[in-house]
C-alpha cells in the first residue's frame, strides 16, 4: 500500500514523526478495511453472471481485486476518512501536548 503523506500542517523541510507516520498508516490501513467491506459486496453482485456455476478460486481472485481497488483508492485520497482521522489526533496529541507544558 503507497502511504500518503502526513497532513499539510508540516512543511517540506521537516520530516515527519515517526508517531505522525504510524498515525497515519493505522488511519489509512482503517479506511482500506472500511472500502474494503463496503465494496466487497458491490463487486459480488456484479462479478458473476446469475446461474453460471462458480469457478474455483473465483472467490479469492475476488478478494484480491477488492483489496486493490480499496487500496488504490485510499492511496489517492480515499472518501477521505484516513486524513480526517490523523488531523483529528494530531489536533488531540498537540493540545494534550501543550497543557502538559510546564507553566512557568
Amino acid at each position: 500500500m503507497t502511504v500518503m503523506s502526513p497532513p499539510a500542517a508540516s512543511t517540506a523541510s521537516q520530516t515527519p514523526s515517526p508517531t505522525v507516520l504510524k498515525i497515519t498508516h493505522a488511519a489509512q490501513q482503517f479506511e482500506m478495511f472500511l472500502l474494503s467491506t463496503l465494496l466487497g459486496p458491490v463487486e459480488s453482485s456484479f462479478a458473476s453472471v446469475p446461474g453460471a456455476p462458480k469457478q474455483p478460486g473465483a472467490d479469492e481472485l475476488q478478494y484480491l481485486g477488492t483489496q486493490a481497488l480499496a487500496s488504490g483508492l485510499v492511496a489517492v485520497g480515499g472518501l477521505g476518512i484516513a486524513d480526517r482521522i490523523v488531523r483529528s489526533l494530531l489536533k488531540t496529541k498537540m493540545i494534550e501536548s501543550s497543557s502538559a507544558a510546564p507553566r512557568g
